[in-house]
C-alpha cells in the first residue's frame, strides 16, 4: 500500500510500505479522508517530538476493513480515530488527566496513521460516525481539541469572546462560543477568513489588535488563542478585560517563547490556560457533526490525493487556505 512517511526531520516522502495488520484488540481502516493540521508541518521540521520514520496523519475518518483478535465490531462500519492512546495506569490517568499520560502514544507521531491507504490502531480508538460524510468525519479529532479549550474558557450566554487566529482551530472556536450564546469577534489578517468567519456565525471579525480593541474597548470576557505564534500570543492578555480569561489552544514550536507581564496579569486577575488534545471530547465531537450543530463543509479549503500529500506538508499553508484534506481513493 501507500503511505506518507516522514522519515527523518525534514524528509517526508510517499512510499511502499506492506499492508498493516491489526493486532490483538486493533482494528484495519480504509482511510477515506485525512485533514493535514499544522502539528503535521511541525513534526516535518522537528519542532514536535514524534518517533520517525512514521507514517503522518492524525485526523482521520475511513471503514472498518478488518479486526483483530479480541474485536468484534461491523465490516463495513464508518469510524473516526481518536488518535491519542493513554496508558491508563500512569499517575496523570489515574487521576483522570489522560491528556497529559505519561506513556501517551498518538496515532500519525509515535505509531504509523492515516496519511495511508489503511491503517491499524486500538478499536478503543475508534469513533462509530455512520451516517456522516467521511470529509465531516475527519474532523472529529481537531473539534474534539477545540472542544476542550472551549471548555476550559466556560462561555456564557451574554459573554464576550475574541478568537484570534482563522485556521480551522479558530474558526470552529467561533462556532462552540457562539454555540454558547456568546457574542464573538475573530481577529486574523487575512480578509477571506474574516469572511468565513462571519459565514459560520462571528458576530464581528477584525484584522489587527487596534481594529479589536475599537469593537471592545473594555476588552473581552474570554480570549481563544488559536493561531500558534508569539505575536497572537502575547496579545491575548492586553485583549482581555479585567477578570476574564485566555485560553491558548494554537502550538507554538517547541522551544520558543514568548513575553507576558506577569504584573498585568496579577493586577488584572488574567486567568492564563492552556489546552492540550482531547480529553474524553471525540464522542461530543462527532455527534455535533453528525447533527450539525457545528458546520465544517465550508472549512474545507482542498481536497487532494495521496500523491500531493508529501509536498504540501513541507510547504507552508496557502494563504487564506483553512483546512487541506487528503483523500487517499
Amino acid at each position: 500500500m501507500r503511505a506518507v512517511r516522514l522519515q527523518a526531520v525534514g524528509r517526508i516522502e510517499l512510499a511502499e510500505v506492506p499492508d498493516p495488520v491489526p493486532a490483538f484488540g486493533e482494528i484495519l481502516v480504509r482511510v477515506e479522508a485525512a485533514g493535514i493540521c499544522g502539528t503535521d508541518r511541525h513534526l516535518y521540521k522537528g519542532e514536535f517530538p514524534c518517533a520517525p520514520p512514521v507514517t503522518l496523519g492524525h485526523e482521520f475518518a475511513g471503514e472498518i476493513v478488518g479486526c483483530g483478535p479480541g474485536v468484534a465490531l461491523d465490516l463495513g462500519t464508518r469510524v473516526a480515530c481518536d488518535p491519542n492512546i493513554a496508558c491508563g495506569g500512569c499517575e496523570q490517568c489515574l487521576r483522570g488527566r489522560t491528556n497529559l499520560c505519561l506513556r501517551n502514544v498518538a496515532v500519525g507521531i509515535h505509531r504509523d496513521g492515516g496519511f495511508a491507504d489503511l491503517v491499524a490502531f486500538p478499536a478503543h480508538r475508534a469513533v462509530p460516525v455512520p451516517g456522516l460524510h467521511p470529509h465531516h468525519a475527519a474532523f472529529a479529532e481537531p473539534l474534539a481539541c477545540t472542544l476542550h479549550g472551549v471548555d476550559m474558557g466556560a462561555p456564557v450566554p451574554g459573554e464576550r469572546v475574541i478568537v484570534l487566529g482563522g485556521g480551522v482551530i479558530g474558526l470552529l472556536a467561533v462556532q462552540l462560543a457562539r454555540n454558547a450564546g456568546a457574542e464573538v469577534t475573530l481577529v486574523t489578517r487575512h480578509p477571506a477568513k474574516r469572511e468565513l468567519a462571519l459565514q459560520v456565525g462571528a458576530t464581528h471579525t477584525a484584522a489587527t489588535e487596534d481594529e479589536a480593541r475599537a469593537l471592545l474597548p473594555k476588552g473581552a470576557d474570554l480570549v481563544l488563542e488559536c493561531a500558534g505564534v508569539a505575536e497572537t500570543v502575547e496579545m491575548a492578555p492586553r485583549l482581555t478585560r479585567s477578570g476574564g480569561r485566555v485560553v491558548v489552544l494554537g502550538v507554538l514550536p517547541q522551544g520558543e517563547t514568548v513575553r507576558i507581564e506577569p504584573f498585568d496579569l496579577l493586577f488584572r486577575e488574567i486567568q492564563l490556560l492552556h489546552s492540550f488534545i482531547n480529553p474524553f471530547t471525540q464522542t461530543r465531537a462527532a455527534a455535533m457533526l453528525a447533527t450539525g450543530r457545528v458546520n465544517v463543509a465550508p472549512l474545507i479549503s482542498r481536497i487532494i490525493p495521496l500523491s500531493e500529500a508529501a509536498a504540501t506538508i513541507a510547504n507552508p499553508a496557502a494563504a487564506g487556505e483553512v483546512k487541506v484534506l487528503v483523500v487517499p481513493g
